[in-house]
Parts: structure tokens; sequence; C-alpha cells
């Protein structure tokens, strides 16, 4: 995929209507986000929106002890830092890459600009806000409900639905972050899968074999933050 093309990729820039994703595009830039990258740190100024095309971006919590566990994800169905589109904004979270691949970004300035006379860019980015206030809302109570094997299953399900591949790259570390636990419990619930032959685990890589048994074991909350999000934002996925 290749020129204006490749900002397609992303659910909210192809939602746009042609003439108002041609007074955008021009102002979008391609970037390749390597895992691990972090974009904002909690009290940085948000100068920067980016809307993913293949990878997978975070929004972690951090407490005073160094401790984390993600609130959100976010991929090619929406963008990170659109909160300071309507308003100069601080993070209030840590965002970090978890799964790599190409995104698109912008000033924050430049799409407040562009949203004032866009009303359709305006509109997706008040439904794209409040899809994502309630994928964090859901966040809060998985993380506090679920057993970690279904958050487990969660998890990859979101990652899948984001990434053009079945293999996903994550570590021991990352994934213990991401499910706010410690690592010899990611390692027992990854084995557990395994010898269920819904993964294949091996160091630092996760492919998924049989994504019906990972929707079987997943909580809930899986499919309340997907109908929110395409309720929302029609075609958000698929």
């Amino acid at each position: 995929m290749t020129g204006l093309n490749i900002f397609l990729k992303n659910r909210l820039l192809a939602a746009l209507p042609p003439e108002e994703f041609a007074l955008a595009s021009p102002h979008l830039s391609p970037v390749e986000l390597e895992r691990g990258r972090l974009l904002y740190d909690p009290g940085d100024r948000i100068e920067t929106v980016y809307f993913p095309h293949d990878c997978v971006i975070s929004l972690m919590t951090l407490m005073a002890n160094g401790a984390a566990i993600e609130s959100a994800a976010v991929g090619r169905e929406g963008a990170v830092g659109l909160m300071a589109v309507v308003a100069p904004r601080v993070s209030l979270n840590r965002v970090i890459v978890q799964a790599p691949g190409l995104a698109s970004r912008i000033g924050a300035s430049v799409m407040h600009d562009l949203s004032a006379r866009l009303p359709t860019l305006r509109s997706l980015i008040d439904r794209h806000n409040e899809a994502l206030f309630g994928h964090a809302i859901q966040s809060a109570a998985c993380n506090a409900l679920h057993a970690v094997e279904a958050r487990f299953c969660r998890w990859l399900l979101s990652c899948d639905d984001r990434i053009d591949t079945n293999m996903v790259q994550l570590t021991q570390e990352v994934l213990a972050d991401m499910l706010g636990v410690q690592r010899t419990t990611v390692t027992a619930v990854a084995g557990s899968l395994q010898t269920k032959g819904l993964i294949r685990y091996r160091r630092g890589v996760v492919d998924i074999l049989d994504r019906a048994g990972l929707e079987a074991m997943a909580c809930e909350c899986y499919g309340a933050v997907r109908r929110g999000y395409e309720r929302l934002l029609p075609a958000s996925f698929g």
C-alpha cells in the first residue's frame, strides 16, 4: 500500500469523506513505531496525535511504587492523543508501543484547526473519545473482577484485531505489566493455553492457533469493548 492509500488502513481516517481527507492528508506523515517506544509519560504535554495502521499502542496507568497496568489499547480503529485536539492536554498515562508497526502522525494543534473546519472529523474525534473512555471503564472492571486466564485471552484477541498477523510479539515482562500480575503467573497461564492448543508460546512471541477457542475462554469484556467501538465508530474492526 503506497501513497495516500497507506493512511486509509486506519479506520478513523478511512471514515472521512473524500473532501475532508484531502484537506487532512497533507498534514499526515507515516512513522515506524518500534516495540517499547515511549510516546508520552504522565504529565507530558500531548503535542502529537498518532493514528495506528498495524501497530498496538497501550495506555498504562502507573502507581507510585512503579507498578503498572493497561487501562486501554488503541490500534487501527482509532488514535492516541485526540483529547489534546479538543483543548491542550497533558497525558494522564504512560503511552507506549506494545506491538510494532506503522502509524501516521500529525500535530495536535494542526488537528485542532482541522477539526474546527471539518464537521465529520470533529464528530469522529468526539465519538472516538467516548469509545475510548468506555474502553477504560470496562478495563478497570475487568482487571478487578475477572480471572487472569480470561483477561489474557481478551488481550490476545484485542491485539489480533489490530494487527495483520496471528503472531504477537510480547515478552513475559510486557504481558505481566498488561495484566498487572507476576511473570510467574504469565508463564503458568501461557502454558495452560498452549496445552489446550490455543496458542504456541515461545520466547517473546505468542502465535494464535485457535481464535475461536480464545473467544470461548475470554471474559465478556472483549465483546463489550468491541461493541462499544462498533456502535460509535462503524467499521472500527474487520
